[in-house]
């Protein structure tokens, strides 16, 4: 058990920290601000810089590495802004991973390789009005008609909705109740019958595109379908490795939080003397560095043990849950320690506490991380119905 990083990985932790704070950091709180879209031309030089299908493979376009070495990546970008990551996460451990995973050959290579050169974005559909943590109840309905997938249906908040190019849709192939009846099909943007809802504004990850996609009897090439029937725990086994990179969002966040905290903490002055030379701001701070190295060492545990491409879900969920928790404790520590500093727009530790209490929506829920992680303690099912 090796506790160190690698030389490469040394290269590419201080390369991503680089960028971030020179690249990044000047437009982050002007993007939140405005609520816009990170443009293009900032997600081009995340891939001129190899950043974008780190992980996936060679022959596709990628870089090859591990997911490890993406979650580096993430971690670097979202000490930043969790929107500056967001590329890196959706182009590497994102619904790409179902297509790489399990879709077909010519599917890999029409849709793997624009998302490593910056040209596409692929985002999934899961949420529906009525199947957020009841994922299973989900109504979006595909019925195969001769070589094509007519597609009725609603999905809610879905990350990259309508800035997105291609989107990874979990339908139901049948009338099989539950996970039996459910699947996953490729939907490009501009199908006809595929539309978009309004644009959602949040408390925070300002910038992030988020709406309702509306399919009104899409017709979608059966050749699309890149899960199938009866292959739900697929779709879920690759989400959980986007459960680790949620979880690194967090732990992003959250470290830089913490440099805020501990910087803040060595210029401002009460009483004559800096506010670290008191106790109890010593204590947040200790305490804030404590909990982001545990959820740092849980996400690595649970990437590194990945050993298919794919992370153990007990490890996934463990790290997901304790980083969704540990960024809204940190968070508010870094605010307080701030004052009324914290609280205003002109310092980010307001931004970073917005943005991090979202993750624990996003994702499966806190709480329902914890049933699920009962679940697999106790080694039985608990249905929420009964």
């Amino acid at each position: 058990m090796d506790f160190q990083l690698n030389e490469e990985q040394k290269m590419l932790k201080k390369m991503v920290y680089d960028v971030a704070d020179k690249e990044f950091r000047p437009k982050a709180a002007e993007w939140e601000a405005s609520a816009e879209h990170m443009p293009r031309e900032y997600v081009q030089k995340l891939a001129d810089l190899g950043l974008l299908g780190l992980c996936l493979p060679v022959e596709y376009g990628g870089q090859g590495r591990g997911a490890f070495e993406a979650i580096l990546a993430i971690e670097g970008l979202a000490r930043v802004s969790c929107l500056c990551a967001s590329p890196v996460f959706e182009s590497n451990i994102g619904p790409v991973k179902v297509i790489e995973q399990f879709g077909t050959e010519k599917q890999k290579q029409k849709y793997i390789p624009p998302v490593c050169t910056g040209e596409s974005m692929i985002s999934v559909g899961m949420t529906e009005p009525e199947a957020g943590s009841a994922l299973t109840d989900l109504a979006t309905r595909a019925v195969l008609k001769d070589d094509h997938y007519v597609i009725n249906g609603m999905k809610r908040f879905i990350t990259g909705g309508g800035n997105s190019d291609v989107y990874v849709v979990y339908v139901r192939l049948s009338e099989q109740k539950g996970a039996k009846g459910i699947g996953g099909i490729i939907i490009e943007k501009g199908t006809p019958g595929f539309s978009f809802g309004k644009q959602e504004q949040f408390m925070g990850m300002r910038g992030f595109p988020s709406c309702d996609l509306i399919f009104e009897d899409c017709r979608v090439p059966k050749e699309n379908l890149v899960v199938k029937e009866g292959d739900f725990r697929k779709l879920m086994t690759a989400f959980d490795l986007e459960r680790c990179g949620n979880a690194t969002m967090c732990l992003g966040i959250a470290q830089g939080a913490l440099e805020e905290a501990m910087a803040y903490s060595q210029q401002r002055k009460q009483w004559g003397k800096d506010i670290c030379e008191f106790q109890a701001v010593q204590f947040m701070l200790a305490e804030m560095a404590m909990k982001v190295e545990a959820a740092r060492l849980l996400i690595y545990r649970a990437t590194v043990n990945a050993d298919t491409g794919l992370p153990v879900p007990l490890e996934a969920n463990l790290a997901k849950c304790f980083a969704n928790q540990m960024v809204r404790e940190v968070t508010g520590m870094a605010l307080q320690i701030h004052g009324g500093y914290g609280y205003s727009k002109e310092y980010p530790v307001e931004r970073m506490m917005r943005d991090g209490w979202g993750w624990g929506v996003a994702g499966g829920t806190i709480e329902i991380q914890r049933v699920t992680i009962a679940s697999f303690l106790l080694g039985r099912r608990f249905d929420q119905r009964k």
